[in-house]
């Protein structure tokens, strides 16, 4: 999720491996070494990296080590999607496919991706919750680079004269009682993106899951309280009637006014934030009784579509490992701003910048929005309640009354 947040290029050139395919790179786009090596594509939703960025740089690397040239191709994430089908179906799949985590299920389904199993890939070492993220009846299709989450930014001189001590915030009792003090103080309380989209849903479920609500059963009473903390949020002055129109770029825009206390974001975020023409913390969304609130796991798998040509799958593997291995800071941390997807290399982080240790805690404590046997279910259970949500917070509906109609339209569709 977080990297259809990044910005993204407008205009592509051919990748002629596929044929029908344009993106923002060419096939020689993190590519290069022996031009007789025999050649693996790589398709990716980094289309605003180029071949001379640290993402291509890497490709370059591991089509090297691996003996081939790499022709990679960056594509907007639903582009991707929809054009990896296309070619899976035309026998043109690509041999490594970097995709968005709630994807991974929805091209498995489809008998589009292997197994880490069947091509030999491990996956020892990398945190469960963040391997469930690729995961489908019990098994693993792929590997992931890293992970971002959410967690709420904060501006330390508005914190300062309202008196806030963000350190204090530690359930939704007390962080509403801060956005009370901001918004007394002449600032605004907290932004976020409410917006009628994937992304509406990402922002709300750290919320929902801190409520203690499940993704079955949306109109609980948990699942409910947490649409009331938004509306009242809203109603009362702490947010912006603007969220429901926010994308997460729109809401950090505003938090990077200076106008407010807090603001939802994520890890993508970090190379704005230390520009920010002010000085800024982090600190963990509160679940609503204290404690971390489970944040949407967000971040890319590493894959290997099924290939007509099964011999294909060794070197596959080897680039597979060698994009997702240890000693990828510059990619993992900097060029992606991931969280890394291994307790060793988040101990690495958490010890390189302190400042991390907020972020590794959020990914530690995030869950997959695919998991728990929902699969392809999530799509038809997200969207009614990013309407729920809209409803509410627009006073179209009730909290109760939004929140009871999704259910009835989620469980509908997965009927």
């Amino acid at each position: 999720m977080g990297s259809a947040s990044r910005r993204r290029c407008a205009a592509g050139v051919g990748l002629a491996a596929a044929g029908v395919l344009a993106g923002c790179s060419s096939p020689g786009d993190g590519g290069g070494g022996d031009p007789a090596a025999e050649t693996y594509t790589v398709w990716d939703p980094y289309a605003q990296y180029g071949a001379g960025s640290e993402w291509g740089k890497l490709l370059e690397r591991c089509g090297a080590g691996a003996g081939v040239a790499v022709a990679r191709t960056g594509l907007e994430t639903t582009d991707l999607t929809n054009r990896t089908m296309l070619a899976a179906q035309q026998g043109q799949a690509p041999d490594v496919l970097v995709v968005d985590n709630p994807m991974v299920s929805t091209l498995a389904a489809a008998g589009i991706l292997t197994t880490t199993e069947q091509i030999g890939v491990a996956t020892t070492g990398i945190e469960p919750n963040l391997l469930a993220a690729g995961q489908l009846g019990g098994r693993t299709y792929g590997v992931p680079i890293g992970a971002n989450t959410l967690a709420l930014y904060y501006n330390k001189a508005v914190l300062d004269q309202a008196g806030v001590d963000p350190g204090a915030v530690r359930d939704w009792a007390s962080l509403t009682a801060a956005l009370e003090k901001v918004r007394a103080s002449g600032k605004r309380g907290i932004t976020f993106s409410a917006a009628g989209t994937e992304e509406g849903s990402f922002q709300f479920l750290p919320w929902f899951w801190g409520a203690g609500a499940r993704l079955t059963k949306l109109d609980s009473q948990r699942g409910v309280a947490a649409a009331a903390l938004w509306t009242a949020w809203v109603r009362r002055g702490y947010a912006p009637g603007s969220v429901l129109s926010n994308t997460q770029t729109a809401s950090w825009r505003e938090f990077a006014t200076g106008g407010f206390g807090f603001g939802e974001n994520g890890t993508w975020q970090l190379a704005d934030a230390r520009r920010l023409g002010f000085e800024y913390g982090t600190i963990p969304i509160p679940a609503q009784a204290g404690g971390i609130a489970p944040g949407p796991i967000g971040g890319e798998f590493v894959t290997v579509p099924v290939q007509g040509d099964t011999a294909r799958y060794a070197v596959s593997r080897q680039l597979v490992t060698c994009l997702t291995g240890p000693g990828h800071a510059d990619v993992t941390d900097a060029t992606l701003s991931y969280v890394s997807a291994s307790a060793a290399g988040q101990a690495r982080q958490a010890a390189a910048q302190p400042e991390l240790r907020v972020w590794v805690d959020a990914v530690r404590a995030a869950k997959s929005r695919t998991g728990g046997s929902l699969g392809t279910n999530y799509p038809k259970i997200s969207e009614p309640m990013w309407g729920a949500v809209q409803a509410s917070l627009s006073r179209a509906k009730s909290p109760r009354a939004a929140m009871t109609e999704a259910q009835a339209a989620a469980a509908a569709a997965i009927r």
